[in-house]
């Protein structure tokens, strides 16, 4: 097997798109015009992540009251001071900054719509940038 995506039933699945477009690096693998909206998030390299669609036949979750190490997103970046000023400034909130050794840095943060985000700086680099 192959591991595709990970799907997220939102509010506002272009909106959100759109944000991770901007400021994550995000590119728009695919997507729906019509509901639900359906918009698969590829990273640079061309691998899909992410499928975010509106169906408002079932229930939003309260992204924002789930505790971070329930799900993240986690980004892979050289800077996370600058990726966490970038973020910060495109709307995202602070949740904590985790230090795992002096080279490294981890910062988890919330999306505008409280989902839990994270910009990794690691000493030993898990993906290549």
């Amino acid at each position: 097997m192959v591991f595709e995506h990970f799907a997220l039933n939102v509010p506002d699945a272009p909106a959100m798109a759109k944000w991770y477009v901007a400021h994550c690096g995000a590119k728009v693998a695919r997507s729906m015009k019509q509901p639900p909206f359906t918009h698969f998030l590829a990273d640079r390299t061309g691998r899909t992540f992410v499928e975010l669609y509106t169906n408002a036949s079932q229930p939003f979750d309260d992204f924002r009251s789930r505790h971070p190490l329930l799900f993240h997103f986690a980004f892979a970046v050289a800077d996370a001071r600058a990726a966490k000023e970038d973020l910060l400034a495109a709307g995202a909130s602070l949740v904590e900054e985790v230090r795992p050794d002096p080279l490294s840095l981890l910062v988890t943060m919330r999306d505008p719509w409280g989902v839990p985000l994270q910009v990794c700086q690691r000493s030993e680099p898990m993906v290549r940038l």
